[in-house]
C-alpha cells in the first residue's frame, strides 16, 4: 500500500513538472534555440501572429460591437516586437478619434441622453482620467496652430453636443497611450526622459474630438506631459493632404464610388422597407429619414446601451438596426470587389504616406527630429490609407482605431532599415501589397524600407493602371478615366 501511494505521488509530480515546462514554453518564459538572424520558430509565431483581418462574418451585432470598441481589459498587441538585434528608430501613429456623440439626429425623436462630462465614478474609467482633466484645465497657454487654440481641450457638457467626444472616447485613447508608452518608451526607449518638442510631430484636424483624442493619447503616452513642449499643427483636410489636395482624378473616382453605393442601395428592397417603416414611426418622408443617416445615431444608442427611440407610432428596434448594419457590411464587401474605391484611396492616401516615408528617410540619415509622429484623424482618413496599402480585408476603422508604422535598424547590418505595419495591434506587414511575398524568401519578420519607399514613390501610380504617370501631380491630372 505504501509503495502504491509513493508511486502515485511520483506520477503526480512528474505530470506537474511536465505541465509547468510546457506552460513556460507556451508563454515564452524559457529560452529557445535561435535560428538564423536571431529568430526562432517560437518567437516567429509571436512576431507574426495570424491576422485578425479575415473576411468579416455576416453578423451585424458582432461587427457593431467591434466598431464600438468598448474599453475593457488591456488588449494584447504586437507593437514593438522584433528580434533583439533590431533597434527602434521611429514610430508613426494614425488614429481615429474615440467614441463620439452622433453627428446626426433621427428626425422628430429625442436625442440620446449621453453625459459628456468626465467623472471618475462612472464607467468606463482609467486611472489617469482625473489627472487628465486636471492637466487639461491648465492648458490654456498651449501652443497650437490656429484655429486649434479656440477648441476645448476636453469634453465637458452634461448633454453631449453633436459630434463631441465622450468619456468612453477619452478612456479609449488614454488606454492607447499607456499601451504605446509601455512598449515604445519603457521597453525601447524611443524618447529620452528629457524629450524635446522637435522629437514629436503632432497634427490634427480642426474638430474638438480629434484634438482631444490626440491629447488623451499623448497624456497616456508621455512620461512628462509638459504643455510647453506640446505643439499641434492644424490640418484642414481629413485626407491630411496639406498643399496637395487638388486632385481631379481622385474626385472622379469618388463620384463613381458614390454612384456604386447608390445603385447597391436601390437594389436592397429589405433596406428600403426598413427605411419606410422607420419613417412611418417618426412620421417623416422616407427621403428625409434616409438623409438623416439614422445609423449614426443608432450606433450611439447601441454602443452606450441606450434604448432606441419610440414615438406614438411605435419604436425603432434592433431589427431595423441589423438590416442597416448588414447593408453596410455588404457595401464594404462590394467596395472591395469593384475597386473603384481603391483608385480614390491610392490618390487620397498618397500625400500622407509620402510625408511618412520622407520622415522615415530623414531618420535613416541620422536626424533625431520627429521620431514620434501622431496624426489624430477620422475614419475617412484611415480607411483610404488601409485600402491604399492593400489591406482590403481590414475592418472599417472602429472608434479609437490605430494604424502604426514602425521603422527599425538592424544593429548587425546598420545600413539596413525595415518597417512593420500594425492595425489595432495586429501585425499586417505581410498583408500589404508591397510586402505580401517578402517573408517567403526572407527570415526577417519585417519589410525592407525600400519596398515601402518604392511603393509610395512609384507603384501607387502603377496601381491606378497608368504607365505614364510617375508622380502625384501627373496621376491626379491624367485624362481618359
Amino acid at each position: 500500500m505504501l509503495f502504491r501511494n509513493r508511486f502515485l505521488l511520483l506520477l503526480a509530480l512528474a505530470a506537474l513538472l511536465a505541465f509547468v515546462s510546457l506552460s513556460l514554453q507556451f508563454f515564452h518564459l524559457t529560452p529557445v534555440s535561435t535560428a538564423k538572424n536571431g529568430v526562432s520558430s517560437k518567437s516567429r509565431k509571436r512576431i507574426m501572429p495570424d491576422p485578425v483581418t479575415e473576411p468579416p462574418v455576416m453578423d451585424p451585432v458582432y461587427e457593431a460591437l467591434l466598431y464600438c470598441n468598448i474599453p475593457s481589459v488591456a488588449e494584447r498587441s504586437m507593437e514593438g516586437h522584433a528580434p533583439h538585434h533590431f533597434k527602434l528608430v521611429s514610430v508613426h501613429v494614425f488614429i481615429r478619434h474615440g467614441d463620439r456623440y452622433p453627428l446626426y439626429v433621427i428626425p422628430k425623436t429625442k436625442r440620446p441622453e449621453i453625459d459628456c462630462t468626465l467623472l471618475a465614478n462612472r464607467k468606463p474609467y482609467h486611472p489617469k482620467l482625473e489627472a487628465f482633466v486636471s492637466h487639461m484645465s491648465k492648458g490654456s497657454g498651449a501652443s497650437f496652430e490656429s484655429p486649434l487654440h479656440s477648441l476645448p481641450l476636453y469634453p465637458n457638457h452634461a448633454l453631449c453636443e453633436m459630434g463631441e467626444l465622450t468619456q468612453t472616447g477619452v478612456v479609449q485613447h488614454l488606454q492607447n497611450g499607456q499601451l504605446l508608452r509601455d512598449i515604445y518608451l519603457k521597453k525601447h526607449k524611443l524618447l529620452p526622459n528629457n524629450w524635446s518638442t522637435d522629437q514629436l510631430y503632432l497634427e490634427t484636424t480642426g474638430k474638438s474630438r480629434t484634438l482631444q483624442s490626440g491629447l488623451a493619447l499623448l497624456y497616456g503616452f508621455l512620461p512628462d506631459f509638459d504643455w510647453k513642449k506640446i505643439h499641434f499643427r492644424h490640418q484642414p483636410s481629413a485626407l491630411f493632404c496639406s498643399g496637395n489636395c487638388y486632385c481631379p482624378l481622385r474626385n472622379q473616382y469618388l463620384e463613381k464610388e458614390q454612384r456604386r453605393q447608390y445603385l447597391l442601395r436601390l437594389k436592397n428592397s429589405q433596406l428600403e422597407r426598413t427605411y419606410e417603416d422607420m419613417a412611418r414611426i417618426v412620421d417623416v418622408p422616407t427621403k428625409q429619414l434616409r438623409a438623416a443617416n439614422p445609423i449614426d445615431s443608432m450606433l450611439c444608442h447601441f454602443c452606450h446601451n441606450v434604448s432606441f427611440p419610440c414615438t406614438r407610432n411605435g419604436c425603432i428596434d434592433m431589427e431595423h438596426f441589423k438590416v442597416i448594419k448588414t447593408h453596410q457590411i455588404e457595401d464594404e464587401r462590394e467596395r472591395r470587389e469593384k475597386k473603384l474605391y481603391l483608385g480614390y484611396a491610392l490618390l487620397g492616401a498618397h500625400p500622407i504616406l509620402n510625408q511618412t516615408v520622407t520622415r522615415m528617410q530623414r531618420a535613416v540619415e541620422g536626424r533625431k527630429e520627429e521620431v514620434f509622429a501622431l496624426y489624430s484623424a477620422h475614419d475617412v482618413t484611415l480607411s483610404p490609407v488601409l485600402s491604399a496599402l492593400g489591406l482590403m480585408e481590414a475592418r472599417f476603422p472602429r472608434f479609437a482605431a490605430r494604424l502604426i508604422f514602425e521603422l527599425w535598424q538592424d544593429r548587425e547590418k546598420p545600413s539596413e532599415h525595415s518597417v512593420r505595419i500594425l492595425y489595432n495591434g495586429v501585425d499586417v506587414t505581410f498583408h500589404t501589397s508591397f510586402c505580401q511575398d517578402h517573408h517567403k524568401h526572407s527570415s526577417k519578420p519585417m519589410c525592407p524600407l525600400e519596398n515601402l519607399v518604392r511603393f509610395v514613390k512609384r507603384d501607387m501610380f502603377v496601381g491606378l493602371g497608368s504607365s505614364t504617370s510617375t508622380n502625384y501631380y501627373d496621376a491626379c491630372h491624367r485624362e481618359g478615366f
